[in-house]
Parts: structure tokens; C-alpha cells; sequence
């Protein structure tokens, strides 16, 4: 799975993210094509190699023909722009949705509706050209997952169209709910609210890299100042192994829980999709014994697997983190032994046989039924698969 990680120690801004995307690999051709693709007018594109504090980066800008002359649009307008231009339906479809949860954020913090939203700043040729472009780059070079991390805002004070405001700016403020970032040393605002908006919109995850990423090319898209620290946005690109990341491992000790409880624990979780579930003797503070309840189980079951365990045991806590496996290939035969038929999981590498495990339950009832040792019965079985 192709993935990008951004680092925006220097920031975010819609026209580093583009510039990034340029130096990662987008064609300029293309992207100038898909810009005259949008009915806008009124501009000029400009894309040229810079060297910020020693890194060389692509900068992207977009200079108007008539400055500070664009009309404030609402969302409904551009909205218009973007459905008439001749993209792809997941690029305009991503790119109305950057749209419309800046939209969410200036109306919540202006106590109005996204309709009667008066888009400034952001409103703008450029914006549009920003945040279209981002989303068609990511498209055309075939990213899948975006993550981001290192995040910085800025602080001080900026003007606006609706005077001072504080860094980050209220809106971005907003955007950035639920998302980790600190504001940093610099006073300038670093992180805008188009840069936040494609973020809370397009990204996967925040913080860390994810499990398993691998980095094949590194980026920088640069911003227009000249700051004590590189000015640009670095972006790897690279690729998330299949199945890297997918898995948690979910454990909580317990020392105050009747054990007869487990199994009945146990049996509800592998019934909720856990891929396994064991449990570790451990001792615990004042030399209590105790279990470690560990859960191996995909990232989309956390939530379910979390509320069984707090419902079902006594635990107030649950630490989990991602792992990654290689799992052998299987498949279900069914061998026969003098005893009749067994099934047999047969597990491969690479094409070649690595275990044949005959089927537990089906071994026992043959061993009760013909009163024949369970071993001999399991030995038998597993003779048959591998001679197959």
C-alpha cells in the first residue's frame, strides 16, 4: 500500500503540500493541465527549485493578476467551480469535503451556518488551486494512506480580514481537534487553515510513523519565508507492507478477578473476532499473583474488544500497541486413516508444506468411537497429509 508521511516541523500550507507533491514526483505538465481544468481565471502558476536553510525543495505558488480583488465566496460557489471542472469524481469529491469542513470551521467559530460562510482568505484562486491540487497529486501518484506528524502552528498574532488574531488562527484552532501539535518558538503562523483543513481530511493518522512504513523517497515542498529553520514540508513516500499495521495486541493484568471467569472471557472474544487470546501468570505489587489478558485482534475490532474486557472483568485499564506477523498460507484437506476421515490444516511457505496439523476434535471422536489411542489416531493423520 503506497503511503506518505508528512513532517511539518516548518508548518503546513496548502501550496507546500503542492510543492511537496512536485518534488515527489507529480508531473508539472500534468498538474498545469489539471489546473486549467478549473474554471478559474486570474493567476499565474509558478513552480521553481529553492534552497531553504541548505535543503532544496519545490516551491509553489500561485500569483494573482489583480492582488487582494477576489471576491468572498461562499461554499456553495465553489462547490459550483469544483463539479464543473473535468476531474476525476474522488478528486472533486475530497476536495468539496476539504472544502466543506473549513466551511464547518469558520461557521462554528463565527456562530453562523456553512451556507451564509463568508470564505476570505481561503475562498481564493489560490486556496482552490491549493487544496484541488493536493488531492489530485496524491491521486495521480498513487497514495493511498497519508499520515502527519511533528506538527508545528506558530504563535503571535496575525491579521486577517477580520482583524488580529491569535496564532493558530481560530479557525485552524478548530481544524485541529483531535489532532497533536505544538506551537513552537517561531512567531509566525506556520500551520494555516488550508494546511489544516487537507489534514483533518485526508489523513489517516498522526504522530509516529505507522507499523511497517517504508520510506522510498523523501520530498520538500517549500514555504515562501526565509525562518531560523528550513522553511519547507518534508514528505516520505514510501509503502506500508500488506497486513503491517492492521493488528493490535491488547493486554491488561488482573488481580482481583475470580479465573473462572477466563473462559468465558476468552470464548467471547474469539466470537468477536479476536485472532487469538492467552493468558500469562505474572506477579503483581505487595507479590500478588496475577494474569496478563492478552488479545491478539485487527484495529478495527479495538473498540469491541475493549468493551468486552471492561465489561467482563474487573480491569480499569487496557494498554494495547500495533504489531506486525507473517502468517504462514493455509488451507483445509481432509486425509483419510484406518480409522476414518480427519481434516488437516496443511500450512505453507513460499509454495512448500511447513506443518500439517490434523484437526483436534475430529481425532477425539474417531479415539472414542473405535477405542483407539487419540496418538495413534493423530500420528496417522498427520502421516496421510504430508505424504499427499
Amino acid at each position: 500500500m503506497k503511503a506518505i508521511y508528512l513532517s511539518g516541523f516548518s508548518g503546513v500550507s496548502g501550496n507546500m503540500f503542492v510543492g511537496a507533491l512536485l518534488d515527489a514526483g507529480l508531473s508539472e505538465e500534468s498538474f498545469r493541465n489539471m489546473v486549467s481544468a478549473l474554471p478559474v481565471s486570474g493567476h499565474q502558476l509558478k513552480i521553481e527549485k529553492v534552497v531553504k536553510r541548505g535543503i532544496s525543495a519545490t516551491h509553489f505558488d500561485v500569483e494573482l493578476d489583480h492582488a487582494g480583488q477576489q471576491p468572498h465566496r461562499h461554499l456553495a460557489d465553489i462547490i459550483k467551480n469544483i463539479e464543473a471542472a473535468k476531474l476525476s469524481d474522488s478528486v472533486k469529491a475530497r476536495s468539496i469535503a476539504v472544502f466543506t469542513k473549513l466551511a464547518e470551521a469558520e461557521a462554528k467559530v463565527h456562530g453562523t451556518t456553512i451556507e451564509q460562510v463568508h470564505f476570505h482568505e481561503v475562498g481564493g484562486v489560490d486556496a482552490i488551486i491549493d487544496i484541488v491540487g493536493t488531492v489530485f497529486g496524491l491521486e495521480v501518484l498513487g497514495i493511498e494512506k497519508v499520515y502527519a506528524g511533528n506538527l508545528r502552528t506558530g504563535h503571535g498574532v496575525i491579521q486577517c480580514a477580520h482583524g488580529s488574531m491569535p496564532v493558530p488562527a481560530p479557525a485552524t484552532a478548530e481544524l485541529l481537534n483531535g489532532i497533536p501539535y505544538t506551537q513552537g518558538d517561531i512567531e509566525k503562523e506556520l500551520l494555516t487553515p488550508t494546511g489544516a483543513a487537507l489534514l483533518a481530511v485526508l489523513c489517516d493518522g498522526f504522530g509516529d510513523r505507522p507499523a511497517g512504513f517504508v520510506s522510498e523517497r523523501t520530498a520538500y515542498g517549500a514555504g515562501g519565508r526565509d525562518l531560523d529553520i528550513p522553511n519547507v514540508l518534508r514528505a516520505e513516500v514510501g509503502f506500508i507492507p500488506e497486513g503491517a499495521g492492521e493488528l493490535l495486541v491488547l493486554e491488561t493484568n488482573i488481580d482481583d478477578s475470580n479465573p473462572q471467569i477466563f473462559d468465558y472471557v476468552m470464548e467471547r472474544l474469539f466470537k468477536a473476532g479476536a485472532l487469538d487470546v492467552w493468558l500469562t501468570p505474572v506477579q503483581m505489587k505487595k507479590n500478588r499473583p496475577a494474569v496478563t489478558l492478552s488479545v491478539l485482534a485487527p484495529v478495527k475490532l479495538q473498540e469491541k474488544v475493549e468493551e468486552i474486557i471492561f465489561t467482563e472483568t474487573t480491569t480499569i485499564g487496557i494498554r494495547r500497541y500495533p504489531v506486525q506477523r507473517t502468517a504462514a498460507e493455509r488451507r483445509e484437506e481432509t486425509v483419510g486413516t484406518p480409522w476414518g476421515s480427519v481434516r488437516v490444516k496443511i500450512s505453507t511457505i513460499s509454495g512448500k508444506v511447513c506443518t500439517a496439523t490434523p484437526e483436534y476434535d475430529d481425532c477425539r471422536k474417531l479415539a472414542e468411537s473405535c477405542r483407539v489411542p487419540l496418538k495413534e489416531i493423530l500420528s496417522a493423520a498427520r502421516a496421510a497429509a504430508q505424504s499427499r
